[in-house]
Protein backbone atom coordinates (compact mmCIF):
# COMPACT_ATOMS: atom_id res chain seq x y z
CA UNK A 1 0.00 0.00 0.00
CA UNK A 2 3.00 2.45 0.67
CA UNK A 3 4.35 1.93 -2.17
CA UNK A 4 1.19 2.23 -4.10
CA UNK A 5 0.71 5.51 -2.09
CA UNK A 6 4.46 6.93 -3.00
CA UNK A 7 3.98 5.96 -6.71
CA UNK A 8 0.72 8.08 -6.50
CA UNK A 9 2.59 11.12 -5.25
CA UNK A 10 4.94 10.44 -7.53
CA UNK A 11 3.09 10.67 -10.76
CA UNK A 12 1.13 13.84 -9.55
CA UNK A 13 4.84 15.40 -8.44
CA UNK A 14 5.96 14.70 -12.40
CA UNK A 15 2.89 15.99 -14.02
CA UNK A 16 3.40 19.12 -11.67
CA UNK A 17 6.88 19.02 -12.15
CA UNK A 18 6.20 19.30 -16.07
CA UNK A 19 3.22 21.50 -15.93
CA UNK A 20 5.29 24.06 -14.32
CA UNK A 21 7.97 23.66 -16.58
CA UNK A 22 5.65 24.60 -19.73
CA UNK A 23 3.99 27.45 -18.05
CA UNK A 24 7.09 28.89 -17.39
CA UNK A 25 8.77 28.32 -20.99
CA UNK A 26 5.27 29.56 -22.11
CA UNK A 27 5.15 33.19 -19.99
CA UNK A 28 8.84 33.73 -19.85
CA UNK A 29 8.54 33.76 -24.23
CA UNK A 30 5.43 36.10 -23.72
CA UNK A 31 7.05 38.06 -21.47
CA UNK A 32 9.84 38.48 -22.92
CA UNK A 33 7.96 39.26 -26.73
CA UNK A 34 5.94 42.22 -24.40
CA UNK A 35 9.30 43.12 -23.21
CA UNK A 36 10.68 43.49 -26.69
CA UNK A 37 8.12 45.79 -28.25
CA UNK A 38 7.85 47.72 -25.46
CA UNK A 39 11.59 48.57 -26.23
CA UNK A 40 11.48 48.13 -29.49
CA UNK A 41 8.75 51.13 -30.16
CA UNK A 42 10.06 53.15 -27.23
CA UNK A 43 13.65 53.02 -29.44
CA UNK A 44 12.00 53.94 -32.55
CA UNK A 45 10.08 57.11 -31.24
CA UNK A 46 13.85 58.09 -29.42
CA UNK A 47 15.52 57.25 -33.11
CA UNK A 48 12.77 59.73 -34.68
CA UNK A 49 13.75 62.34 -32.40
CA UNK A 50 17.37 62.07 -32.72
CA UNK A 51 16.66 62.24 -36.13
CA UNK A 52 15.25 65.75 -35.45
CA UNK A 53 17.86 66.87 -32.76
CA UNK A 54 15.07 66.19 -30.13
CA UNK A 55 11.74 67.54 -31.66
CA UNK A 56 9.02 65.78 -33.85
CA UNK A 57 8.92 67.23 -37.78
CA UNK A 58 6.11 68.78 -39.12
CA UNK A 59 3.46 65.55 -39.96
CA UNK A 60 3.68 65.24 -43.71
CA UNK A 61 4.21 62.10 -45.62
CA UNK A 62 7.85 61.56 -44.91
CA UNK A 63 10.15 59.00 -46.63
CA UNK A 64 13.18 58.40 -46.33
CA UNK A 65 13.58 59.41 -50.25
CA UNK A 66 11.74 62.77 -49.61
CA UNK A 67 13.10 63.78 -46.10
CA UNK A 68 16.08 66.55 -46.44
CA UNK A 69 18.68 65.63 -43.73
CA UNK A 70 19.07 67.73 -40.92
CA UNK A 71 15.93 70.16 -42.02
CA UNK A 72 12.67 69.67 -40.50
CA UNK A 73 10.70 69.81 -44.21
CA UNK A 74 7.31 72.39 -44.74
CA UNK A 75 5.21 72.57 -47.18
CA UNK A 76 6.60 74.22 -50.42
CA UNK A 77 3.40 76.43 -50.77
CA UNK A 78 3.34 77.60 -46.93
CA UNK A 79 4.63 81.27 -46.71
CA UNK A 80 4.16 81.82 -43.28
CA UNK A 81 5.89 81.09 -40.35
CA UNK A 82 6.57 77.88 -38.73
CA UNK A 83 3.93 77.74 -35.93
CA UNK A 84 1.54 78.50 -38.23
CA UNK A 85 2.57 75.32 -40.70
CA UNK A 86 2.49 73.19 -37.93
CA UNK A 87 -0.81 74.59 -37.08
CA UNK A 88 -2.32 74.23 -40.57
CA UNK A 89 -0.95 70.88 -41.17
CA UNK A 90 -4.13 69.68 -38.99
CA UNK A 91 -6.60 72.03 -40.79
CA UNK A 92 -7.59 69.19 -43.46
CA UNK A 93 -10.40 69.14 -46.35
CA UNK A 94 -13.10 66.60 -46.10
CA UNK A 95 -10.99 65.29 -49.81
CA UNK A 96 -9.38 62.20 -50.19
CA UNK A 97 -5.94 63.15 -50.81
CA UNK A 98 -5.22 64.73 -47.30
CA UNK A 99 -5.18 61.05 -45.82
CA UNK A 100 -1.57 60.84 -46.60
CA UNK A 101 -1.00 63.61 -44.25
CA UNK A 102 -1.38 61.23 -41.32
CA UNK A 103 1.94 59.16 -42.18
CA UNK A 104 5.42 60.54 -41.06
CA UNK A 105 6.71 57.48 -42.40
CA UNK A 106 7.62 53.69 -41.23
CA UNK A 107 10.45 52.36 -38.85
CA UNK A 108 10.80 48.50 -38.32
CA UNK A 109 7.37 48.16 -39.79
CA UNK A 110 5.88 50.87 -37.33
CA UNK A 111 3.82 53.49 -38.66
CA UNK A 112 4.13 57.12 -36.66
CA UNK A 113 0.63 58.96 -36.87
CA UNK A 114 -0.04 62.16 -36.17
CA UNK A 115 -1.02 61.87 -32.23
CA UNK A 116 2.38 60.56 -31.85
CA UNK A 117 3.86 64.13 -30.73
CA UNK A 118 0.26 64.35 -27.96
CA UNK A 119 0.82 61.02 -26.56
CA UNK A 120 4.39 61.30 -26.02
CA UNK A 121 5.85 62.82 -22.92
CA UNK A 122 9.85 63.16 -23.36
CA UNK A 123 13.36 65.65 -22.13
CA UNK A 124 15.84 66.68 -24.06
CA UNK A 125 19.40 67.81 -23.17
CA UNK A 126 22.19 68.55 -25.18
CA UNK A 127 25.84 68.55 -24.25
CA UNK A 128 28.57 70.46 -25.48
CA UNK A 129 31.72 68.79 -26.87
CA UNK A 130 33.70 69.66 -23.53
CA UNK A 131 30.58 67.49 -21.99
CA UNK A 132 29.09 70.61 -20.34
CA UNK A 133 25.54 71.08 -20.53
CA UNK A 134 24.14 73.17 -23.29
CA UNK A 135 20.91 72.97 -23.15
CA UNK A 136 18.29 71.34 -21.50
CA UNK A 137 14.23 71.23 -22.88
CA UNK A 138 11.80 70.00 -20.31
CA UNK A 139 8.41 71.44 -22.60
CA UNK A 140 7.16 68.03 -23.35
CA UNK A 141 6.59 67.06 -19.68
CA UNK A 142 6.03 67.90 -16.40
CA UNK A 143 6.91 65.42 -14.10
CA UNK A 144 10.33 66.45 -14.68
CA UNK A 145 12.26 69.52 -13.83
CA UNK A 146 15.48 71.04 -15.47
CA UNK A 147 17.34 69.99 -12.53
CA UNK A 148 16.12 66.10 -12.35
CA UNK A 149 16.82 66.57 -16.86
CA UNK A 150 20.57 67.42 -16.20
CA UNK A 151 20.68 64.71 -13.10
CA UNK A 152 19.08 61.62 -15.84
CA UNK A 153 21.26 62.89 -18.38
CA UNK A 154 24.57 63.12 -16.64
CA UNK A 155 23.75 59.37 -15.46
CA UNK A 156 23.38 58.16 -19.55
CA UNK A 157 26.40 59.36 -20.14
CA UNK A 158 28.29 58.06 -17.42
CA UNK A 159 26.74 54.23 -18.17
CA UNK A 160 28.47 54.57 -21.74
CA UNK A 161 25.71 53.51 -23.75
CA UNK A 162 24.22 54.60 -26.66
CA UNK A 163 20.48 53.30 -25.10
CA UNK A 164 18.74 51.93 -22.17
CA UNK A 165 16.88 52.66 -19.39
CA UNK A 166 16.70 54.90 -15.92
CA UNK A 167 13.96 54.61 -13.93
CA UNK A 168 10.77 54.52 -16.04
CA UNK A 169 12.77 56.58 -18.84
CA UNK A 170 14.16 54.98 -21.75
CA UNK A 171 16.95 56.88 -23.21
CA UNK A 172 18.98 57.66 -26.09
CA UNK A 173 22.09 59.39 -27.40
CA UNK A 174 23.31 60.33 -30.61
CA UNK A 175 26.54 62.53 -30.94
CA UNK A 176 26.29 65.37 -33.67
CA UNK A 177 28.51 68.02 -34.99
CA UNK A 178 30.86 67.54 -31.83
CA UNK A 179 27.84 67.85 -29.68
CA UNK A 180 25.51 64.95 -27.67
CA UNK A 181 21.98 65.02 -27.52
CA UNK A 182 20.37 62.91 -25.14
CA UNK A 183 16.83 61.84 -25.37
CA UNK A 184 14.23 60.33 -22.91
CA UNK A 185 11.00 59.13 -23.27
CA UNK A 186 8.25 58.68 -20.56
CA UNK A 187 7.50 54.73 -20.95
CA UNK A 188 6.15 54.61 -17.10
CA UNK A 189 2.65 53.60 -18.96
CA UNK A 190 4.13 51.37 -21.31
CA UNK A 191 6.13 49.27 -18.40
CA UNK A 192 3.01 49.30 -16.06
CA UNK A 193 1.41 47.86 -18.78
CA UNK A 194 4.01 45.05 -18.71
CA UNK A 195 4.07 44.90 -15.14
CA UNK A 196 0.46 44.01 -15.29
CA UNK A 197 0.57 41.71 -17.74
CA UNK A 198 3.26 39.48 -15.88
CA UNK A 199 1.67 39.74 -12.52
CA UNK A 200 -1.27 38.71 -14.68
CA UNK A 201 0.07 35.27 -16.21
CA UNK A 202 2.07 35.15 -13.40
CA UNK A 203 -1.25 34.53 -11.08
CA UNK A 204 -3.10 32.70 -14.04
CA UNK A 205 -0.86 30.38 -13.89
CA UNK A 206 -0.57 29.75 -10.41
CA UNK A 207 -4.23 29.71 -10.41
CA UNK A 208 -4.23 27.48 -13.19
CA UNK A 209 -1.42 24.90 -11.56
CA UNK A 210 -3.61 25.16 -8.27
CA UNK A 211 -6.78 23.97 -10.20
CA UNK A 212 -4.59 21.27 -11.96
CA UNK A 213 -2.82 20.02 -8.29
CA UNK A 214 -6.52 20.03 -6.84
CA UNK A 215 -7.89 18.13 -9.93
CA UNK A 216 -4.76 15.39 -9.82
CA UNK A 217 -5.43 14.63 -6.57
CA UNK A 218 -9.28 13.87 -6.81
CA UNK A 219 -8.72 11.98 -9.97
CA UNK A 220 -5.34 10.15 -9.04
CA UNK A 221 -7.29 7.74 -6.17
CA UNK A 222 -9.39 6.77 -9.22
CA UNK A 223 -6.58 6.18 -11.34
CA UNK A 224 -4.99 4.15 -9.06
CA UNK A 225 -7.66 2.22 -7.21
CA UNK A 226 -7.68 -0.61 -9.75
CA UNK A 227 -4.11 -0.81 -9.02
CA UNK A 228 -4.25 -1.41 -4.92
CA UNK A 229 -7.11 -3.28 -5.74
CA UNK A 230 -5.31 -5.81 -7.72
CA UNK A 231 -1.93 -5.39 -5.02
CA UNK A 232 -4.78 -5.97 -2.21
CA UNK A 233 -5.65 -9.32 -4.21
CA UNK A 234 -2.32 -10.46 -4.82
CA UNK A 235 -1.67 -10.20 -1.20
CA UNK A 236 -4.70 -11.82 -0.40
CA UNK A 237 -3.59 -14.98 -2.97
CA UNK A 238 -0.39 -15.22 -1.66
CA UNK A 239 -1.42 -15.71 1.72
CA UNK A 240 -4.09 -18.29 1.34
CA UNK A 241 -2.46 -20.18 -1.27
CA UNK A 242 0.32 -20.64 1.52
CA UNK A 243 -1.96 -21.75 3.81
CA UNK A 244 -3.31 -24.29 1.21
CA UNK A 245 0.23 -25.52 0.41
CA UNK A 246 0.81 -26.51 3.81
CA UNK A 247 -1.46 -29.29 3.93
CA UNK A 248 -0.10 -31.12 1.09
CA UNK A 249 3.62 -30.63 2.08
CA UNK A 250 2.96 -31.47 5.87
CA UNK A 251 1.56 -34.66 4.24
CA UNK A 252 4.31 -35.16 1.65
CA UNK A 253 6.40 -34.70 4.86
CA UNK A 254 4.17 -37.73 7.12
CA UNK A 255 4.79 -40.08 4.21
CA UNK A 256 8.13 -39.88 3.68
CA UNK A 257 8.66 -40.48 6.73
CA UNK A 258 6.43 -43.53 6.94
CA UNK A 259 8.28 -44.83 3.85
CA UNK A 260 11.68 -43.76 5.46
CA UNK A 261 10.70 -46.46 8.35
CA UNK A 262 9.99 -49.40 5.61
CA UNK A 263 12.75 -48.37 3.07
CA UNK A 264 15.22 -47.21 5.51
CA UNK A 265 17.05 -43.74 6.05
CA UNK A 266 19.86 -44.31 3.34
CA UNK A 267 17.49 -43.92 -0.03
CA UNK A 268 18.39 -41.50 -1.93
CA UNK A 269 15.02 -40.99 -3.30
CA UNK A 270 13.67 -39.76 0.00
CA UNK A 271 16.24 -38.07 1.41
CA UNK A 272 15.75 -35.87 -1.92
CA UNK A 273 11.76 -35.60 -1.53
CA UNK A 274 12.70 -34.45 2.29
CA UNK A 275 15.34 -31.83 1.40
CA UNK A 276 12.83 -30.01 -1.51
CA UNK A 277 9.87 -30.32 0.69
CA UNK A 278 12.04 -28.70 3.70
CA UNK A 279 12.92 -25.88 0.75
CA UNK A 280 9.18 -25.40 -0.33
CA UNK A 281 8.22 -25.49 3.49
CA UNK A 282 11.04 -22.16 4.03
CA UNK A 283 9.97 -20.40 1.17
CA UNK A 284 6.22 -21.21 1.89
CA UNK A 285 7.09 -19.69 4.97
CA UNK A 286 8.69 -16.70 3.61
CA UNK A 287 6.22 -15.67 1.55
CA UNK A 288 3.70 -15.76 4.02
CA UNK A 289 5.67 -13.90 6.46
CA UNK A 290 6.29 -11.47 3.65
CA UNK A 291 2.47 -10.86 2.45
CA UNK A 292 1.67 -10.75 6.24
CA UNK A 293 3.49 -7.96 6.79
CA UNK A 294 2.51 -6.05 3.91
CA UNK A 295 -0.92 -6.33 4.65
CA UNK A 296 -0.14 -5.59 8.58
CA UNK A 297 1.32 -2.22 7.77
CA UNK A 298 0.08 0.52 9.96
CA UNK A 299 -2.17 -1.92 11.82
CA UNK A 300 1.04 -3.90 13.63
CA UNK A 301 1.36 -3.66 17.76
CA UNK A 302 3.45 -1.06 18.70
CA UNK A 303 5.25 -2.42 21.96
CA UNK A 304 9.05 -1.11 23.87
CA UNK A 305 10.89 -3.85 24.08
CA UNK A 306 14.95 -4.17 24.75
CA UNK A 307 16.36 -3.53 21.38
CA UNK A 308 19.93 -4.01 22.22
CA UNK A 309 19.03 -7.63 23.96
CA UNK A 310 17.41 -8.80 20.63
CA UNK A 311 20.50 -8.12 18.43
CA UNK A 312 22.80 -9.99 21.28
CA UNK A 313 20.77 -12.82 21.16
CA UNK A 314 20.85 -13.13 17.59
CA UNK A 315 24.44 -12.39 16.95
CA UNK A 316 25.02 -15.08 19.27
CA UNK A 317 23.33 -17.80 17.73
CA UNK A 318 25.16 -16.77 13.94
CA UNK A 319 28.31 -16.36 15.52
CA UNK A 320 29.05 -19.64 16.05
CA UNK A 321 28.20 -20.53 12.55
CA UNK A 322 30.39 -17.61 11.16
CA UNK A 323 33.76 -19.47 13.32
CA UNK A 324 33.12 -22.96 12.02
CA UNK A 325 33.49 -21.40 8.37
CA UNK A 326 36.15 -19.78 9.33
CA UNK A 327 34.95 -15.76 8.82
CA UNK A 328 35.80 -12.93 11.37
CA UNK A 329 32.51 -11.73 13.28
CA UNK A 330 32.78 -8.55 14.91
CA UNK A 331 29.36 -6.92 16.96
CA UNK A 332 29.55 -3.13 18.07
CA UNK A 333 25.93 -3.15 20.03
CA UNK A 334 25.12 0.19 21.89
CA UNK A 335 23.96 -1.06 25.58
CA UNK A 336 20.18 -0.56 26.95
CA UNK A 337 18.71 0.87 23.50
CA UNK A 338 14.89 0.65 23.55
CA UNK A 339 12.78 0.36 20.68
CA UNK A 340 8.81 1.00 19.64
CA UNK A 341 7.43 -2.00 17.38
CA UNK A 342 6.90 -5.12 17.00
CA UNK A 343 9.56 -7.11 18.65
CA UNK A 344 8.64 -10.50 16.45
CA UNK A 345 9.08 -8.54 13.45
CA UNK A 346 12.32 -6.99 14.73
CA UNK A 347 13.50 -10.14 15.45
CA UNK A 348 13.13 -11.64 12.15
CA UNK A 349 14.57 -8.76 10.81
CA UNK A 350 17.98 -9.15 12.17
CA UNK A 351 18.38 -13.02 11.88
CA UNK A 352 17.24 -12.39 7.95
CA UNK A 353 20.68 -9.62 8.15
CA UNK A 354 22.85 -11.77 10.13
CA UNK A 355 21.95 -14.49 7.65
CA UNK A 356 22.55 -13.05 4.81
CA UNK A 357 25.94 -11.48 5.72
CA UNK A 358 26.80 -14.98 6.96
CA UNK A 359 25.94 -16.51 3.84
CA UNK A 360 27.42 -14.45 1.30
CA UNK A 361 30.61 -13.33 3.17
CA UNK A 362 33.53 -15.41 1.80
CA UNK A 363 35.40 -17.92 3.42
CA UNK A 364 38.77 -15.82 5.43
CA UNK A 365 35.71 -12.71 5.40
CA UNK A 366 35.37 -10.22 7.93
CA UNK A 367 31.52 -9.77 9.36
CA UNK A 368 30.63 -7.12 11.28
CA UNK A 369 27.42 -6.14 12.87
CA UNK A 370 26.38 -2.83 15.50
CA UNK A 371 23.95 -1.44 16.45
CA UNK A 372 23.75 2.59 17.90
CA UNK A 373 21.80 5.42 18.76
CA UNK A 374 21.76 8.99 16.74
CA UNK A 375 19.43 10.66 18.93
CA UNK A 376 16.55 10.68 16.61
CA UNK A 377 16.45 7.01 15.53
CA UNK A 378 18.30 3.44 15.81
CA UNK A 379 21.14 2.49 13.41
CA UNK A 380 21.37 -1.52 13.50
CA UNK A 381 23.81 -1.96 10.21
CA UNK A 382 25.55 -5.21 9.17
CA UNK A 383 28.82 -5.36 7.27
CA UNK A 384 30.18 -8.47 5.01
CA UNK A 385 33.23 -9.06 2.84
CA UNK A 386 31.73 -10.28 -0.34
CA UNK A 387 33.12 -11.12 -3.98
CA UNK A 388 32.57 -8.07 -6.47
CA UNK A 389 29.44 -6.12 -6.56
CA UNK A 390 28.39 -3.32 -9.00
CA UNK A 391 26.72 -0.64 -6.77
CA UNK A 392 23.33 -0.36 -9.37
CA UNK A 393 22.64 -4.06 -8.51
CA UNK A 394 22.51 -3.22 -5.08
CA UNK A 395 19.48 -1.29 -5.67
CA UNK A 396 17.36 -4.45 -6.54
CA UNK A 397 19.03 -6.06 -3.52
CA UNK A 398 15.08 -5.78 -1.55
CA UNK A 399 13.15 -6.61 -4.53
CA UNK A 400 11.32 -10.34 -4.57
CA UNK A 401 13.53 -13.23 -5.59
CA UNK A 402 16.28 -10.94 -6.80
CA UNK A 403 19.55 -12.43 -6.10
CA UNK A 404 23.06 -10.94 -6.97
CA UNK A 405 24.78 -14.15 -7.64
CA UNK A 406 22.39 -17.25 -8.81
CA UNK A 407 25.46 -19.48 -8.75
CA UNK A 408 26.07 -18.64 -5.26
CA UNK A 409 22.43 -18.74 -3.93
CA UNK A 410 21.99 -22.27 -5.18
CA UNK A 411 24.62 -23.06 -3.03
CA UNK A 412 23.59 -21.52 -0.24
CA UNK A 413 19.78 -22.05 -0.74
CA UNK A 414 18.69 -18.74 -1.16
CA UNK A 415 15.63 -17.35 -2.35
CA UNK A 416 15.53 -13.76 -2.78
CA UNK A 417 13.09 -13.36 -0.36
CA UNK A 418 14.34 -12.67 3.15
CA UNK A 419 15.83 -8.83 2.29
CA UNK A 420 12.11 -7.93 0.68
CA UNK A 421 10.80 -9.55 4.47
CA UNK A 422 13.36 -6.85 6.02
CA UNK A 423 12.06 -4.01 3.86
CA UNK A 424 8.40 -4.77 4.54
CA UNK A 425 9.30 -4.83 8.31
CA UNK A 426 10.95 -1.57 8.33
CA UNK A 427 7.89 0.30 6.52
CA UNK A 428 5.81 -1.53 9.06
CA UNK A 429 7.96 0.45 11.27
CA UNK A 430 8.44 3.63 9.27
CA UNK A 431 11.96 3.18 8.95
CA UNK A 432 14.68 3.26 6.35
CA UNK A 433 16.49 0.71 4.59
CA UNK A 434 19.32 0.93 2.35
CA UNK A 435 22.67 -1.45 1.03
CA UNK A 436 26.03 0.39 -0.01
CA UNK A 437 28.69 -0.85 -0.92
CA UNK A 438 32.13 1.45 -0.74
CA UNK A 439 34.83 -0.73 -2.42
CA UNK A 440 33.13 -3.11 -4.54
CA UNK A 441 34.22 -5.58 -2.26
CA UNK A 442 32.02 -5.94 0.48
CA UNK A 443 27.84 -4.79 1.37
CA UNK A 444 26.95 -2.93 4.41
CA UNK A 445 23.14 -3.03 4.86
CA UNK A 446 21.39 -0.31 7.25
CA UNK A 447 18.23 -0.32 8.33
CA UNK A 448 17.12 2.97 10.59
CA UNK A 449 14.30 3.00 13.04
CA UNK A 450 12.63 6.38 13.67
CA UNK A 451 12.57 7.02 17.59
CA UNK A 452 9.03 8.10 18.90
Amino acid sequence: MDMIRKLRWRFIAISMASLFAVLLIIMGIANVLNYQSVVRGADETLELLLEYNGVFPEFQNLTPGNRPDGQIPVRPEDDHDEDDDFDDLFDRDDDDSHTDLRLVGRRGGRTFSEETPYSSRYFTVIFDQAGAIQSVNTDRIFAVDEDEAETFATKALATHKSSGFLDVYRFAAKNSDGSTIVVFLDCEERLSTFHNFLLTSVAISVGGMLAVFLLMLLLSKRIVRPFIDNYEKQKRFITDAGHEIKTPIAVIQADTEVLEMDLGEDNEWLHDIQTQTEKLTSLTNDLVMLSRMEEAGRNIQMIEFPFSDVVTEAAGSFKALALTQNKTFETDIEPMLSLTGDEKAVRQLVSILLDNAVKYCPEGGDICLSAKSTGKSITLSTYNSSAPVEKESLKHIFDRFYRLDSSRNAKTGGYGIGLSIARAVMEAHKGKIEATTKDGTSVTITATFPVK
